[in-house]
């Protein structure tokens, strides 16, 4: 649903009083109780290690008024896609969002990086709220739990191919999948692996999620399904031992594991702010279109 906010001058858009969909996307001032002056906004700025990320940090240090992450309103986040789910994670029970600025090799999550007039662009900017997935894992007896905001994924662990049985919502719908592994992704980590993988793109809004084969041997001709995004996706190993597999949610690793179930994790979210120039649904859109 589309409306326009008198207050702060853009377009928001609505994904239900409940978000149902599990985002949202608004003017970030709506998300401060209307605040929308730049020189209100308290800022925190965070780096990856890298010598051009640091080199940007220092400059933003000297230039802006900057206080510790835990009392910011927005963190900024200076480095690459990986760092910036890094900084989600990280700063997630704050509930605080994140204006990511490029400092990486891709950039797909980020927004440029200028130094000129960052308050106003924060101050404009859109926010989406995504919800990440839980991928709860068996490993010897114990179970190990993990969110993901781009996909989970099983992978082989030696030389020979995996073989997993794939439940959804407690019916068995491959009874054994002969491969390198196997991934489920969100909207928004639909460009990203999943992309990498052949799976299809799923626009931000679409209440689904991409269930893809990585190099299936059998059934040779299957080409992965779109999942209700409330789905209960469950991933029982076949021959552990002999055929060992490890998960993967964005960048925690179990290794070994005998099952896994992923869902959606209704109960957080992370938030993300972008120029609304970049927004992150016009990327994606604009990826569908890339020769």
């Amino acid at each position: 649903m589309m409306r326009d906010d008198a207050r702060t001058g853009n377009a928001s858009r609505i994904a239900g009083a409940d978000h149902a969909l599990g985002y949202t996307l608004r003017s970030f001032p709506d998300t401060l109780g209307n605040v929308a002056m730049p020189d209100r906004i308290t800022v925190s700025f965070v780096a990856s290690r890298a010598k051009d990320a640091q080199n940007g940090l220092a400059r933003l240090k000297r230039r802006y008024k900057h206080v510790p992450p835990s009392k910011s309103d927005v963190i900024v986040a200076l480095g690459g896609d990986g760092f910036v789910l890094e900084t989600l994670h990280r700063y997630m029970e704050r509930d605080v969002p994140i204006f990511g600025m490029n400092k990486g090799t891709v950039g797909f999550l980020m927004n440029e990086f200028r130094e000129e007039k960052l308050l106003e662009r924060i101050a404009d900017a859109e926010e989406v709220s995504l919800r990440p997935l839980e991928m709860v894992a068996m490993r010897k007896g114990r179970r190990k739990r993990a969110l993901a905001i781009n996909e989970v994924s099983l992978l082989r662990e030696t030389r020979q191919a995996a073989k997993i049985k794939i439940s959804v919502d407690g019916v068995v719908r491959i009874p054994e999948l002969i491969c390198d592994g196997i991934l489920l992704a969100t909207p928004a980590g639909s460009t990203a692996y999943n992309l990498s993988a052949h799976g299809p793109i799923i626009p931000i809004g679409a209440d689904i999620m991409a269930l893809t084969p990585i190099s299936a041997f059998r059934p040779r001709r299957w080409r992965g399904a779109l999942l209700p995004q409330r789905a209960l996706v469950r991933f029982d190993i076949l021959e552990p031992e002999k055929r060992p597999v490890s998960a993967v949610a964005d960048h925690t690793e179990v290794r070994d594991v005998s099952w896994v179930e992923v869902r959606e994790d209704r109960a957080r979210r992370m938030r993300m702010l972008f120029d609304p120039e970049h927004n992150l649904e016009e990327r994606i859109l604009n990826e569908q279109f890339i020769p």
